[in-house]
């Protein structure tokens, strides 16, 4: 088993240790942050290792038979695009682990379902075939359904109904898409690499621009965009806090990760027709997720709002990417790169801010911000864990917010001087979160601030390093550069220079 395999599925087969009988509660807690532990450092080999891989291969290519009727594979790889999304999988995954040590809701079901989800998430990430791709997405559909309904609270059940049906109709707007590339192949195949060699829709047409609109809703509806949004908030104020942060950090980028790598690289002559209506859904998630995200009372519906608007930049981006106008390569390699960078800011900052309003309804059993004020003074460490989330989300320089940002607008706005509008969301979002922290953190103590206990070792130990990164990724950006800029190039050499 090479080493990529292995990353994928050693999760699951940790998860299927802590399910043996007499697996004690405490194994199963530590045994789930070891498993997690031992992915990160698998990821830094494969990082360690890694090598920028021609144009239409993948490193640490592994392929093995699979459906041989219909031409299907175990095939998996990585590149710049894939590389930098496992890697923060796998930390946020980690920081989920350290979070839940000390919770004592069915710990074993609990660290089983969620190696198990890191499992299939990675595997979506390493596919290189679209019916494995296909199979780890839809397992991801089912494994944060039972995490909602099975550990969330509220009005759990009804919101990770919507959120099953939502995806996984969508999912299979996905795979008519999908079958649609197989059919037009010849010979037939599944395999992403085979599909970019043959170009099976060279030269767009009608069929071509039907395939990747039934590809692009089910990812839309996966990352989400407006208006394939709604299912998003519920699900995040009824589900627990690891599963936020996992839904958000970590299920939210394979939509936009679809995008680029079956979007635009199995069919760029489409895309290129595509292009402007990507660009401009793009542009209404960034506003309507920033300003539905400004009327929010209840913390985790406003985080949830703010992540539509920072997706809504990453379509934003390979919308614009998608414009081929003279002399505007460079500025649309920027803007991929941004796009993937924007993907692993928010996986982690977000997942940060998921955890940290966690802790609010631990200690006061609510999220609606007018019943919090003053924590400032009784809880400091919260407020900064806060801050420092809040401030990367709004994209503040010297952290990694700020990165991606500027490189999503700076190329977006050089190939579509228009899509400057956008910047209004960052101005948004800022209000949004400027005005949360000063209700939540500064003032009076509000009712349920009072005996509010600031963040335990678990809780800091969960937040503080995905935030740390964040700073790393904002002060020291080229390690995360040098990955993707090869792979973004080569994105933009296939849709047209």
């Amino acid at each position: 088993m090479s080493v990529l395999s292995l990353t994928v599925f050693l999760p699951l087969a940790a998860a299927g240790l802590l399910l043996l009988p007499g697996a004690a509660p405490a194994v199963a807690r530590w045994g789930w942050v070891a498993a997690s532990a031992l992915e990160v450092v698998l990821v830094g080999v494969l990082w360690a290792r890694y090598d920028t891989p021609p144009p239409g291969t993948l490193a640490f290519d592994e392929q093995v038979p699979w459906i041989p009727g219909v031409h299907a594979s175990y095939h998996v790889g990585l590149d710049g695009l894939s590389l930098p999304l496992v890697a923060m999988t796998a930390v946020v995954f980690l920081a989920c682990a350290v979070y839940s040590v000390r919770d004592p809701d069915r710990p074993r079901s609990r660290a089983a379902l969620f190696l198990a989800l890191e499992t299939v998430s990675l595997g979506v990430f390493a596919a290189a075939d679209l019916i494995l791709f296909f199979a780890f997405f839809d397992l991801t559909i089912v494994g944060m359904y039972v995490v909602i309904a099975g550990w969330g609270h509220g009005d759990r059940a009804r919101s990770a109904l919507q959120f099953f049906l939502y995806t996984f109709l969508g999912s299979l707007a996905l795979l008519a898409g999908f079958i649609g590339l197989y059919l037009a192949a010849d010979p037939h195949t599944f395999d992403l690499l085979e599909l970019r060699r043959q170009g099976p829709f060279a030269g767009g047409g009608t069929t071509a621009a039907v395939v990747l609109g039934a590809i692009l809703l089910g990812l839309a509806v996966k990352t989400p965009t407006v208006p394939f949004h709604t299912w998003l908030p519920p699900a995040h104020t009824d589900a627990p806090a690891v599963g936020s942060a996992v839904l958000a950090g970590v299920l939210l980028k394979l939509g936009t990760y679809g995008f680029v790598r079956l979007g635009m690289t199995l069919l760029p002559d489409a895309w290129r027709a595509w292009a402007w209506v990507v660009l401009a859904v793009g542009l209404v998630s960034v506003l309507w997720g920033a300003l539905v995200a400004l009327a929010q009372r209840d913390l985790k519906r406003m985080i949830a709002y703010t992540s539509v608007n920072h997706m809504g930049y990453v379509v934003l981006a390979v919308g614009a990417a998608g414009v081929v106008t003279d002399g505007s390569a460079r500025a649309r390699e920027i803007a991929v790169t941004g796009a993937v960078t924007q993907m692993v800011s928010h996986g982690l900052v977000t997942a940060a801010l998921f955890l940290v309003a966690g802790v609010f309804l631990d200690r006061a059993g609510t999220y609606e911000i007018d019943r919090f004020g003053g924590l400032a003074g009784t809880a400091p460490r919260t407020t900064a864990l806060f801050a420092v989330g809040a401030f990367a989300s709004l994209g503040l320089p010297a952290l990694s917010g700020f990165v991606a940002e500027f490189q999503i607008f700076t190329g977006s706005i050089a190939t579509v001087p228009w899509s400057a509008v956008g910047l209004l969301g960052i101005l948004l979002v800022a209000a949004v979160l400027l005005w949360t922290l000063q209700r939540v953190f500064t003032g009076d103590l509000g009712p349920s601030s009072r005996g509010f206990t600031d963040v335990r070792g678990p809780e800091l130990w969960a937040v503080a390093p995905l935030l740390v990164l964040s700073l790393v990724i904002g002060l020291v950006p080229r390690p995360l550069l040098d990955v993707v800029e090869p792979a973004a190039a080569s994105v933009v050499d296939l849709v047209g220079r």
